[in-house]
Formats: structure tokens, C-alpha cells, sequence
């Protein structure tokens, strides 16, 4: 088997939290798939087309916006929902691909994201009522959804870095869409999205990566690398 490559696409800084634990917990999630993958990290500002991103076979969208290149992140996360490559987005990625898929999919061109826009006329990403940044909480996944089957659990406890998430509104112009809220906490509010129709595309606002600064496994990292396998 070749070896795969997966990006991380945002902008790399040591002392972010997540970006010390991605690493991490791809390497023990790589343990229990396969020894042979590896990752590079991607700086938004370094992405002007997807001729930049044909290398990859993976992305993940990390955490610690605003990126220094929004469009630059926008386009990866395009790339990988029209190519069918594995995507997991979390926390500033998951609120990206909301950003995304109203854009390209809903035709939103206005669309954008409180904390780089915040006087835009379409906000689909907007300030959480309670800041959840240091916090942890439960998610309670959907019936049937990919989360589900892979925690195999109806909830899990997981943690945030966050104060934005998806804007209530425009949750309800999603109802006949191929994006589907797969996870929510205790009082109903979207904190995962995955899309239906691709082989793996999962975002969340929580950061299971965190897992992996405790010496754990999370699940839904070991499944996204078993899907870069899958792909070959």
C-alpha cells in the first residue's frame, strides 16, 4: 500500500492547543489503521486554486480562525466536497464548511462568518450565546447518522475552543439539503454537520483531537484516517 498524505489546512501555531494535539492523535489513530500515513500542514495563504491541492488525498480544517486566508481554506474544503476526498473539519473548520456549502451548494454568495464579516447581510456562522472556549459538554448524535456508527454510543462528552457556531436560521433553510446536522448538545444546538451523499465528510465544532492530549483514541479521528485508506 502507498503511503497516503493528508492536509492539515490552516495556518500552524504552536501554542494553539489543537494544533499540538492533531499530530497526535493522528499518529494513534494511524496505530490502530495503518502505519503508513502521513500529513503536512497547509497555511491558508498558500492556496489560490485546487492545482495546489491535488497532492493530497485528505483534509482536515484545523482549528484557530480567522485564517489568514479565508478563501484559501473555502477552496480546500470545496476541493474536497467535489472530489470526494476525505474531510473532517473541527471547530473553525466545521464553521468553514457551513460557510462553504452555502456559498457553492445553496448558491448563498453572501454567506460568511460573523467573526471575519460581521457586517455581512447573510451571517451563517454567529456568536454562541455562551462562549465555549476551555468548556466541555455533551453531543447527543443523530439516529442513523455516520457519527453515530462511529462512536457507537447515542452521546459522547467532548471538548470546545469556540464562542461561534452555525446561526439557528440558517440551520432551517438545510431541510432539503444533502447536509445534515449529525450532533447536538443538551439544549438541541447544531455542533456537527456531515454530508450524506460523500464517502466521508464529517465537521464538528467540538475538538476531538483534545483526546489525544489525555493519551486517548477518539474515535472519530481513527475513522477519518480509515476512510483515507478506503479511497486508495
Amino acid at each position: 500500500m502507498e503511503d497516503v498524505l493528508i492536509a492539515l489546512v490552516g495556518d500552524l501555531n504552536p501554542s494553539v492547543t489543537a494544533h499540538q494535539a492533531i499530530p497526535k492523535a493522528l499518529e494513534r489513530a494511524a496505530t490502530c489503521v495503518t502505519p503508513s500515513v502521513n500529513w503536512c500542514w497547509v497555511a491558508t495563504e498558500t492556496i489560490s486554486s485546487s492545482a495546489d491541492l491535488e497532492p493530497f488525498d485528505a483534509f482536515w480544517c484545523v482549528p484557530a480562525s480567522p485564517y489568514k486566508n479565508m478563501d484559501g481554506a473555502l477552496t480546500a474544503i470545496r476541493y474536497a466536497r467535489e472530489n470526494q476526498r476525505p474531510f473532517l473539519g473541527t471547530c473553525g473548520g466545521f464553521q468553514h464548511a457551513v460557510v462553504e456549502y452555502a456559498r457553492n451548494v445553496m448558491g448563498l454568495s453572501e454567506a460568511d462568518h460573523a467573526e471575519s464579516n460581521p457586517n455581512a447581510s447573510l451571517l451563517v456562522v454567529t456568536p454562541l450565546t455562551c462562549s465555549l472556549k476551555g468548556k466541555s459538554g455533551s453531543v447527543h448524535f443523530a439516529d442513523h447518522s455516520r457519527l453515530a456508527r462511529i462512536y457507537g454510543t447515542p452521546a459522547a462528552v467532548e471538548a470546545y475552543h469556540c464562542s461561534y457556531g452555525m446561526n439557528p436560521n440558517f440551520e432551517k433553510m438545510l431541510l432539503d439539503s444533502d447536509m445534515r446536522v449529525s450532533a447536538r448538545d443538551e439544549d438541541g444546538e447544531a455542533r456537527a454537520i456531515e454530508l450524506s451523499s460523500h464517502p466521508f465528510f464529517v465537521a464538528t465544532l467540538f475538538q476531538p483531537e483534545r483526546a489525544a492530549l489525555s493519551d486517548l483514541n477518539s474515535p472519530l479521528v481513527v475513522a477519518f484516517v480509515a476512510s483515507v485508506r478506503q479511497q486508495e
